[in-house]
């Protein structure tokens, strides 16, 4: 009889009044892949960070290699051989990408009262250079780096004890493909040499793809688990919400053309010599679709249009104010939102509540002589929870302590909540469930009905094409094709374009 390598036993899971595990039993197996699904707040990241000694259950019991787990911390859990790659930004930014890795470690690179910073760099670009990312500089302040290098410093993080138990929580929507075949490789590997991987992903053909076994939570609850043959995606949706999911969640609607008033405009923007000289209009009653490859410069447009970025040439022009777009403040008084595609970095502050967030962008508005009436605050705050179904036990619960799909939502209210007429949306449902998908998409066709301005920045084609009025394409910070709302539209007709 095969013997599991790593052991879940009646694990509960409470915050607040909100219990996020009931009674979860899992088995993980040598060799194998094992994916792990369900909606935003089923639960995913709390039982993985639990096994990763983030924090602790309530209850139950965990076995690896058949005798009891204990560990007091994720650097322990990962020297016994679990190692996890978080689904938020996992690195600090103003240390070095040797430290980042060997963080926790440093009393193992001590010469006498100090620690070799050379050393730790050597043995980092080794690491990094085994795990073929050789071309990440280990000296490098992490700062500097872009997302995906980020992600992959995790990962390099993660495999420097060569684990028997690696935890993947949702960290696939910050690569490339190239980056997600180098970790599929990574993960692959792991399992011919029968070593597990416990992988946490939204994206159904993904898990289809790379997984051996899916177990699917729901509300906390383990609903079943599917073998590859047994894979069927109008299943396994089934099993995540317990309904039947419509296939399609995108718009139907196929109207000729009209523009509205002009509400925003870009005039020969350069940023970060990756957007050159491009120029945009954004009319009221619109989805205006920015696609193209993650390196286009269509995330800078997005941090310029909100004056969160300097434009090195150009201007951007709010109307009819006919005022000029430098700074985030001037932004927030004009009216526009920003939803950033780094959300736990940008849009959000973790360590504070929802109510707190959600309120951030409007307090001028909430403001009586300078002072903000407590009880006003709690009211614009119920309102956002209450109408995009929040799941938390209140606004004083801390952002920290979602799930992802329900930090988006606050991400959303925060904008939505003080009646923006402008809002760009940067990457608007990575890393959210199908639930979570359809109700932002729903939001964003209510907006555009409403008279908004919608800018949607999106990596996935199938996404602009299925929510947008017109599609402006970016190829190396410049526009390469428009196209307008089309049935026939498909994602061939437009990849020639981003390449």
């Amino acid at each position: 009889m095969r013997e599991p390598i790593f052991e879940v036993k009646n694990m509960n899971k409470s915050f607040g009044i909100v219990k996020a595990l009931k009674d979860v039993s899992m088995e993980i197996y040598p060799g194998e892949i094992r994916g792990l699904i369900g909606e935003n707040g089923s639960g995913k990241s709390t039982v993985s960070s639990i096994i990763a000694g983030i924090q602790d259950a309530d209850s139950g019991e965990m076995f690896y290699q058949g005798k009891p787990f204990k560990r007091a911390n994720t650097v322990d859990a990962q020297k016994q051989g679990v190692s996890m790659i978080v689904q938020e930004i996992g690195t600090i930014g103003s240390i070095t990408v040797a430290q980042n890795i060997f963080l926790g470690r440093e009393r193992d690179f001590r010469k006498g009262p100090f620690v070799s910073p050379k050393t730790m760099i050597k043995k980092a670009q080794d690491m990094l250079n085994r795990v073929a990312m050789g071309h990440i500089d280990a000296s490098l302040v992490t700062a500097a780096l872009p997302l995906e290098d980020r992600k992959l410093v995790e990962l390099a993080r993660a495999m420097q004890d060569d684990p028997n138990l690696l935890i993947v929580d949702e960290t696939t929507t910050a690569l490339s493909q190239a980056g997600r075949e180098r970790l599929y490789g990574i993960m692959q590997s792991m399992a011919k040499d029968g070593k597990a991987i416990l992988f946490i992903s939204h994206d159904l053909d993904e898990l289809m793809q790379v997984c051996d076994t899916l177990t699917v939570l729901r509300d906390g609850v383990i609903i079943g688990s599917l073998e590859k043959a047994e894979f069927e995606k109008k299943r396994i949706k089934q099993m995540m919400v317990g309904r039947e999911v419509a296939e399609n969640y995108y718009r139907t609607d196929y109207e000729p053309y009209e523009a509205g008033e002009v509400a925003l405009k870009a005039e020969y923007v350069s940023a970060e010599q990756i957007l050159e000289n491009f120029s945009l209009e954004l009319h009221k009653g619109e989805i205006l679709g920015i696609g193209g490859l993650s390196s286009c410069g269509m995330h800078e447009l997005g941090r310029v249009l909100f004056g969160a970025e300097p434009a090195i040439t150009g201007q951007v022009t709010v109307y009819p104010s006919g005022n000029q777009i430098t700074d985030i403040k001037t932004a927030i008084l004009n009216r526009i939102g920003y939803v950033s595609k780094n959300r736990d970095e940008e849009a959000l502050i973790l360590r504070d509540t929802i109510g707190h967030n959600l309120t951030a962008s409007a307090l001028h508005q909430l403001s009586k002589w300078g002072v903000i009436p407590p009880k006003a605050e709690k009211t614009f705050a119920k309102k956002q929870i209450d109408d995009l179904e929040i799941k938390c036990y209140g606004d004083i619960q801390e952002v920290s302590t979602l799930s992802g799909g329900n930090k988006q939502k606050v991400s959303f209210g925060k904008w939505v909540g003080n009646d923006s007429d402008i809002i760009i949306f940067d990457c608007p449902t990575r890393g959210v469930d199908v639930g979570v998908k359809a109700t932002m998409y729903n939001l964003l066709y209510d907006l555009r009905n409403q008279g908004k301005a919608i800018l949607l920045i999106s990596e996935e084609l199938t996404e602009v094409i299925g929510m947008s009025d017109r599609i402006l394409i970016l190829k190396d910070g410049k526009l390469s094709k428009e196209f307008y709302r089309d049935k026939d539209l498909s994602e061939h007709d437009v990849v020639e374009y981003l390449i």
